[in-house]
């Protein structure tokens, strides 16, 4: 019972790991003993943040940078992985993307940006990896996928982001359709929908142009427990879907939002 939680020695993949939602969860591993690749489409932040975190942390993040919102991207970041891993026990699905746009303007290159990096990138990734994820699960100690997803998929966005809320709706069933066919495969898929962070989208959002260097509690304010999330919030529900403790838990959507949803 003392190693309930303990993710020691675990391989885990966290797709935008270099900031926001998926460094913290990158750092929970990290802080807890496993071994950590992140993923990003900018190179220099991604090896930038692999390099602190490891720095941080004592554990050992490495970066592989690729872009995720198609096959090309997706195959590479999956064949530097089986280079490095003969199996892999933990994915997140964290990339993600937005596109604002008042309802009258909304253009199909926004559309198609998010849908992609939201749904059809973490479809075609989740498949391509399965050999590593069957490789290391077992009816004991399964794989996990983690897929992050959005309360603006459980209930209507504050903001002009007409694709965001629809493709991370579209998540959230795709992690119980996915769940249902990879469980007898010792392979648990789960999903978590954030609520308020501190974090470079939330912050274009709510207007400090990606300035995540700001007075948060504007917006804890608003939270019913009077503050946003932090590390230790979503980290701590990534690190109890991947460990023993959640073992049984297949196929859920579990918010981390400080009971936004809850009161609404």
């Amino acid at each position: 019972m003392k190693n309930l939680f303990s993710v020691e020695g675990k391989v885990a993949l966290v797709t935008g790991g270099s900031r926001g939602i998926g460094e913290m969860i990158a750092a929970g591993y990290l802080a807890n003993g496993s071994k950590v690749y992140i993923s990003s489409r900018k190179a220099e932040t991604c090896d930038a943040t692999a390099a602190r975190l490891s720095s941080e942390y004592g554990g050992e993040c490495i970066s592989i940078p690729a872009d995720l919102s198609n096959l090309e991207g997706i195959n590479n970041l999956v064949s530097e992985i089986a280079l490095k891993e003969d199996s892999l026990d933990i994915l997140v699905n964290n990339a993600g993307a937005s596109w604002g746009e008042p309802i009258e303007e909304y253009s199909e290159k926004g559309w198609d940006k998010v849908m992609d990096t939201n749904v059809k990138g973490v479809f075609f990734l989740t498949q391509k990896l399965l050999p590593l994820l069957k490789a290391s699960g077992s009816a004991e100690d399964p794989a996990r996928v983690i897929n992050i997803g959005s309360i603006d998929g459980i209930k209507t966005g504050l903001f002009d982001a007409f694709a965001y809320g629809p493709s991370k709706a579209a998540l959230h069933h795709l992690t119980r359709v996915l769940a249902a066919s990879l469980v007898r495969d010792n392979i648990i898929v789960n999903a978590i929908a954030p609520g308020p962070f501190p974090t470079w989208m939330l912050s274009t959002g709510v207007g400090s142009g990606g300035d995540i260097d700001i007075d948060w509690s504007i917006v804890g304010d608003q939270n019913p427990r009077g503050r946003v999330g932090t590390l230790e919030d979503i980290s701590g529900l990534a690190i109890f879907l991947s460990s023993r403790a959640g073992a049984y838990t297949v196929g859920q959507t579990i918010t981390c939002d400080g009971g936004v949803v809850a009161s609404s």
